[in-house]
């Protein structure tokens, strides 16, 4: 039983670390008809600083930052055609700033340098 118990009580500290880390997610902030999305870029994986959750087609900044002693790359592509959206490295600890259209295709982003899977983002609603 005290097994079972620890088993629980581990579950539910992963659950609630979760859960505050989605929670504090801030929302995209839009000015002069542009959306911004921060993304940091670590060996192998992104974190996104913004929600991608419930967004609407439009153009979007997206501040991409290396966090890697590395150089690496950032590709966003549109969801369903795979057009290309923009691609470029990124040297370690710098910063690069995107300004692309984003469809209600949705869309996916990754490193192409040091290979990350594809970040979909399909949920994209038309623009109002």
């Amino acid at each position: 039983m005290t097994k079972l118990k620890l088993l629980l009580n581990a579950l539910i500290l992963i659950a609630a670390t979760s859960f505050a880390v989605t929670a504090h997610a801030d929302l995209p902030t839009t000015k002069d008809g542009v959306t911004t999305i921060h993304l940091d870029q670590y060996g192998g994986y992104f974190d996104a600083k913004e929600t991608l959750a419930s967004l609407k087609a439009g153009t979007y900044e997206f501040v991409v930052t290396n966090k890697t002693n590395k150089v690496v790359g950032f590709q966003i592509q549109n969801y369903k055609t795979h057009e290309q959206l923009d691609k470029f490295p990124l040297d370690p600890n710098q910063t690069r700033v995107t300004r692309v259209e984003i469809t209600s295709d949705g869309f996916r982003y990754r490193c192409p340098i040091n290979p990350t899977p594809w970040y979909d983002v399909e949920g994209v609603s038309k623009a109002e």
